[in-house]
């Protein structure tokens, strides 16, 4: 995923905005990027995307990329929408669409 995808797709925080705000303000613990936009807090589905932001700013990256650096916008919305679907999560009114099935 680019820098100006949206990570959190319910509140629309993107991937910058968390990348600085873990730079910023060094939270101790990934819960703590909630307070970027109210990250992390509708449907659930981006908490571990965030919790592998906070774990790339807080410490060097070792080993093969993480999901957000393979994953493209599409595929990431398109595998938010299966976890809706599947009852996992409920966006709040005002969250970004789900993707039309093809």
């Amino acid at each position: 995923m680019d820098l100006d995808d949206k990570v959190c797709l319910c509140f629309h925080v993107t991937r910058r905005k968390l990348v600085n705000f873990v730079r910023i303000h060094q939270p101790k613990v990934p819960s703590q990027l909630s307070e970027c936009g109210s990250a992390g807090t509708g449907c659930g589905w981006c908490v571990p995307f965030l919790k592998q932001i906070h774990k790339q700013g807080t410490a060097p990256q070792a080993g093969p990329p993480v999901d957000l650096e393979v994953l493209t916008a599409a595929e990431y919305a398109q595998q938010r929408a299966a976890y809706v679907k599947s009852g996992k999560g409920t966006p709040p009114p005002g969250a970004t669409a789900l993707p039309v099935a093809e």
